[in-house]
């Protein structure tokens, strides 16, 4: 069933300004639902930012005595009754709890309140999105969600504010930090996937259970958000092919350094004649591209245009700070909307487009075998019987003759061949473990 029109980063109530959301001219009254990192930050920028005309008059939190802080002024209402704050006369409810419900239960009795509603909700909005947009309109409310993509980078309102003259047909970046951090300490210092996992951990960069970030799933949820917004697709989570960052090991840095190329999880989106090809994976990517300088939390976007070329939005893509930021920047942005000035960002229809993972791009193949004659032969024989050519073949000294890593390169090809391909060089007997394929990307 086709979602309906979904605008992004914000549903604006159309008609004239005299039916816009009635926020006070003076003061913009504001309640937050979830006093953790980002709500807390949110609060701080708000006590100090009253010149801006936002007052903050709600908290929300269970348990709400063990979050009370002494630096907020004493009119602020701590409560721990979700209702209070949907009974109350505040404008514009931030919603910083997480997670899809109850949150998307309180955003959809918000609006039904008469109240606009900001969000940093990646999931929320990637997999209701646009049944949430389609509710504000109808209330006449405002929905932003600039936080919920890339943290304190700016990506979703530039893309439908500066770019909105371009027509973009391809955006992809790096949107995980987890990931991003993960892949430096492999290249960097030479560790494997769970040492480095387990550092990331300790330093409080990964969850516990890290499955959301490595497995690509947080960053999916993301680029189905960029996706509707910059390329006017319909896209849910669930269609986007993603794979882990798991299998890296070192050695496979050492082998894309030789090609010119580190290693990154791309999350990538891009329409060619009315297809939308969308992945997140781990891939090769250029030295010289952007996306090979990005470290730590770094987040970074890069969108194309049919008439602007590319551009490129970067920054911190998490912490509390960062997405505050963007929190209050969408609070700001209600406000002078409401006040009868822009009225935010124009509506626009998405186009159905049929939705597939198989790039045509340079492949990476890098095989762990028991070594003896004719390996790199049979290989060979495979690939050229399902119409692929290869590039290159890279073998470093150094390694055990029973579990020996060499890399194989393609030329441009449709990933589904490489998988054909695959699928009969698994039955060989001299691999001892299962072939990386990484995309090459640039």
């Amino acid at each position: 069933m086709k979602s309906p029109s979904y605008p992004v980063p914000a549903v604006i109530a159309e008609g004239d300004a005299s039916r816009r959301p009635a926020v006070g001219r003076k003061e913009c009254k504001v309640a937050i639902l979830g006093f953790g990192t980002v709500g807390s930050s949110v609060a701080r920028i708000l006590s100090e930012r009253r010149a801006a005309g936002l007052h903050l008059t709600h908290i929300y939190n269970r348990g709400i005595e063990r979050k009370k802080v002494d630096w907020l002024p004493a009119e602020v209402q701590w409560t721990a009754d979700i209702n209070e704050v949907l009974s109350s006369d505040v404008d514009v409810i931030a919603e910083l709890v997480g997670g899809l419900r109850p949150a998307g239960d309180w955003i959809r009795s918000a609006l039904k309140a008469g109240k606009s509603v900001v969000t940093a909700n990646k999931q929320l909005i990637a997999h209701h999105g646009p049944e949430l947009a389609q509710l504000a309109r109808e209330m006449k409310r405002h929905l932003y969600f600039g936080a919920s993509v890339a943290g304190g980078v700016p990506v979703i309102s530039g893309l439908h504010e500066g770019l909105a003259g371009d027509e973009l047909f391809k955006i992809y970046g790096i949107l995980n930090g987890t990931c991003n951090y993960i892949l430096s300490q492999i290249e960097s210092v030479g560790v494997s996937f769970q040492a480095a996992l387990s550092e990331a951990q300790r330093l409080g960069f990964a969850e516990a259970d890290p499955t959301e970030d490595v497995d690509g799933l947080d960053a999916r949820a993301k680029l189905a958000i960029l996706s509707r917004g910059a390329l006017h697709s319909n896209i849910m989570p669930g269609d986007i092919t993603c794979r882990s960052i798991r299998p890296i090991e070192a050695v496979d840095f050492n082998y894309a350094r030789l090609l010119g190329c580190t290693i990154r999880q791309i999350s990538w989106a891009q329409l060619e004649e009315g297809q939308l090809f969308a992945a997140v994976q781990p891939a090769l990517v250029g030295l010289t591209s952007p996306l090979a300088s990005v470290e730590g939390s770094q987040n970074l976007v890069m969108a194309t245009g049919k008439f602007g070329g590319e551009t490129v939005f970067g920054g911190h893509g998490a912490g509390g700070h960062p997405t505050a930021v963007a929190v209050v920047s969408d609070i700001i942005a209600i406000a002078r909307a409401s006040e009868g000035g822009a009225s935010g960002f124009a509506q626009v229809r998405e186009t159905a487009a049929s939705i597939s993972s198989d790039f045509t791009t340079r492949h990476y193949l890098r095989f762990t075998v028991m070594d003896r004659p004719g390996i790199i032969a049979a290989i060979a024989t495979i690939l050229s019987s399902c119409g692929i050519n290869l590039d290159s073949v890279l073998q470093k000294p150094g390694y055990s003759q029973a579990a020996l890593p060499f890399v194989i390169t393609l030329e441009a090809c449709k990933a589904s061949l490489v998988e054909k391909a695959l699928q009969q060089i698994a039955k060989l007997d001299f691999l001892v473990q299962p072939c990386l394929h990484l995309p090459i990307v640039g």
